[in-house]
């Protein structure tokens, strides 16, 4: 069993990646990858934790590209952090997520909520970026799902501050694939995804982003349907597409999802999936 789909502190997790490594080693998995959205940050801890522990490791991260009017979510696993190519494209993605936050949470105030870029500061795990702002939001306790704060306060903020966009797939794609990495498009039945699409449209979409440089998708995913995790199957197949499955464990931040194990056991994923990826990299 393994966990290619992981989040922590970094971005919008609930555990640190030293705890989420031993986690991963109480909870016997084989093989975990840490995934933050658009941060690298925590890859040295997780790397250094599960060597101590014995656990296989893949550094990676969860990136957002757009691709025609969609938001898609990236899984990038096996990257040379040190590689040019990867550090030009990390560069422009962390600017894109750290730009204007005080006008984020401006607006925020001007929305009438009570909160102060020194209170956003105290909660920047290690970047002063909208994880920060909504772990701020989180922390006042408001009498809101949290789903309800980033659709109606940081969502509206981070559009109106301009930084809601994102780099597009055709120069995010090569730039993985220059550093060594492999990239799998992550729950493609989701609004961030190709929800919406026609069966037709979303294989017509996988080819395009193929030719991009796209190496593969999740097979296995937490509340995909049967349709979903069948359609994920026929492309992987008739394309000969990489095939990769997580959790998207975010601790307590996702409550009913566990790490490796999914929702109620539904998730198991096999480590030949791992290895395939080690092969694909050149690491095996």
């Amino acid at each position: 069993m393994i966990d290619l789909h992981v989040h922590s502190t970094v971005s919008d997790g609930s555990y640190t990646p030293m705890e989420l490594m031993r986690l991963a080693r109480e909870r016997g998995l084989e093989a975990v990858t840490l995934t933050d959205h658009e941060s690298i940050a925590g890859n040295g801890e997780a790397a250094d934790e599960a060597k101590k522990l014995g656990v296989n490791f893949i550094n990676g991260m969860e990136m957002t590209v757009a691709y025609e009017d969609h938001k898609l979510h990236i899984v990038c696993l096996g990257f040379d952090e040190a590689n040019p190519a990867f550090k030009q494209l990390y560069g422009k993605i962390r600017h894109n997520k750290e730009k204007n936050m005080d006008q984020v949470v401006a607006y925020i105030q001007n929305k009438g909520l009570d909160i102060t870029m020194d209170m956003v500061r105290s909660h920047a795990a290690v970047h002063l970026d909208r994880y920060a702002i909504m772990r701020t939001l989180v922390a006042m306790n408001l009498p809101c799902p949290i789903k309800k704060l980033w659709d109606e306060y940081l969502n509206p903020g981070l559009k109106a501050a301009g930084v809601y966009g994102d780099i597009y797939a055709e120069e995010a794609l090569p730039a993985i694939r220059k550093a060594g990495g492999v990239t799998s498009l992550a729950h493609y039945h989701k609004d961030i995804g190709m929800k919406g699409w026609s069966w037709a449209k979303k294989e017509e979409a996988l080819k395009e982003l193929m030719s991009f440089g796209l190496d593969g998708m999740e097979r296995y995913y937490p509340n995909y349907s049967p349709e979903d995790g069948e359609f994920a199957a026929r492309m992987i197949e008739k394309y000969n597409m990489l095939a990769t499955g997580g959790t998207d464990f975010h601790g307590a931040n996702r409550r009913g999802i566990e790490l490796g194990t999914g929702h109620e056991g539904n998730m198991n994923v096999p480590f030949e999936f791992y290895e395939k990826i080690l092969a694909r990299i050149g690491r095996k």
